[in-house]
């Protein structure tokens, strides 16, 4: 079953955020994420929506995912976005098919 990542970003330091950007797809894909969205400027239907960045990743399961996130690879990769940004990130499990 599919899981999905959401993140809820709010970009104070753009070009150490860069730095983040520039590693993250390398290990990103070998985990089987996919970018669905990333979006700055998403259209509000409701509510506040306080953040610079919204981020929906698509991956093969919840273990991918968390095979992701946890990874050594990663876990050095995101000092970079901690000390550029602050947000709330999730994990959703995807719907069966």
């Amino acid at each position: 079953m599919s899981a999905y990542i959401t993140a809820q970003i709010t970009i104070h330091d753009r070009e150490t955020y860069r730095k983040y950007e520039a590693g993250f797809m390398d290990i990103f894909a070998p985990h089987g994420g996919k970018l669905l969205a990333v979006e700055e400027a998403p259209m509000v239907l409701e509510g506040d929506w306080d953040c610079t960045r919204t981020i929906v990743a698509e991956f093969p399961d919840r273990e991918s995912a968390l095979a992701w996130y946890r990874s050594d690879d990663y876990q050095t990769l995101m000092q970079h976005r901690l000390a550029a940004s602050t947000g709330s990130i999730a994990l959703l499990s995807g719907l069966p098919t």
